[in-house]
């Protein structure tokens, strides 16, 4: 009977959940889809799982922050999804380890330093800026230079999946790359720390320093801040921090989304609720199946100074939940 119980209320539920998706449309739909992020360049879409995410967008990330072109992003996602489908895993052939499959028997450092993402990727560029003509060859040529593989063509097979990524994820295409992040977590100290921040908001910003290096933030201040922002900010309770790309042009957008990607893709390892920038949004939680959606605050009356400010075109806005 028991079975037979669970069996039918199980049923109703589906049945539910489709006649709510019948009557209510779309907004329904992302509370019963799993986690996932998925980058669409040029109509191709790659779809990751959260922990890849992650680590697809550190990896973009640290090219970045090195001045790095896309290609050497593209190379090396193409190296991680050949070696460990980009996960951090504590194990691999003989004593590889992380990422990259790095061996400490090789040099590469020691077993704490692979399993560390940001050591791992940094020790991977500095050997691939090593291989001359690194930019004109092919991917799976330079990856091979790098890793010596046993496997030399292997990561032929990634390219394209790591080109759409990259792509992305440097900001070379703008607001390409969203996740779908329904867990909200639960509340937090709300203590502000000596420079105005919860430890959310804290952590979020010193997680940036140490990926992407000294950044030109703003947004909180000691003691809190108590004007400059539209009514029901979290920057009045010390929830957000904004990351500044001055002045607005091409390259400062590109970066700006390769910050505003990064953060949507570590979303739910730092709690964050909303990234705002360049006139679109994403929010976690039910709506966050929307992807970019454009943001428009009142900016009637303002300059266009003061209204590329409010539309965030000049930086990049990222806040956690309470």
């Amino acid at each position: 009977m028991k079975r037979l119980w669970a069996a039918g209320t199980a049923l109703g539920l589906v049945a539910a959940g489709f006649v709510a998706w019948r009557l209510l449309g779309d907004d329904v739909v992302p509370l019963l889809r799993a986690d996932e992020c998925r980058a669409t360049v040029q109509g191709t879409t790659v779809v990751l799982a959260p922990e890849q995410a992650e680590n697809a967008a550190l990896i973009s990330a640290i090219a970045v922050e090195r001045g790095l072109p896309a290609r050497a992003a593209t190379i090396a996602l193409a190296t991680a999804y050949q070696e460990s489908k980009l996960h951090n895993i504590e194990f691999g052939d003989r004593d590889s380890l992380g990422l990259f499959q790095q061996r400490p028997s090789q040099g590469w450092g020691t077993p704490k330093q692979l399993m560390d993402p940001v050591y791992a990727t940094n020790a991977f560029y500095d050997a691939l800026v090593e291989v001359d003509g690194y930019t004109e060859l092919e991917v799976t040529v330079a990856a091979q230079e790098v890793q010596r593989s046993a496997y030399p063509t292997a990561y032929a097979d990634h390219e394209a999946d790591a080109r759409v990524l990259a792509s992305a994820l440097t900001g070379e295409s703008w607001h390409a790359l969203h996740c779908v992040q329904t867990d909200e977590p639960d509340a937090g100290p709300t203590r502000l720390d000596d420079a105005g921040l919860t430890p959310r908001a804290a952590a979020v910003r010193r997680d940036l320093e140490r990926v992407w290096g000294p950044q030109s933030l703003g947004g909180f201040a000691p003691g809190g801040v108590t004007d400059g922002h539209m009514p029901g900010s979290a920057h009045y309770d010390g929830r957000a921090v904004d990351v500044f790309f001055r002045p607005v042009n091409e390259a400062n957008k590109d970066r700006g989304w390769a910050m505003a990607h990064y953060l949507v893709a570590h979303a739910e390892r730092l709690d964050v609720r909303t990234v705002i920038f360049d006139g679109r949004i994403w929010t976690a939680g039910w709506r966050s199946a929307d992807g970019w959606r454009p943001y428009r605050p009142d900016t009637s009356g303002r300059d266009a100074a003061a209204a590329a400010v409010l539309e965030h075109r000049d930086h990049v806005h990222v806040d956690v939940y309470p």
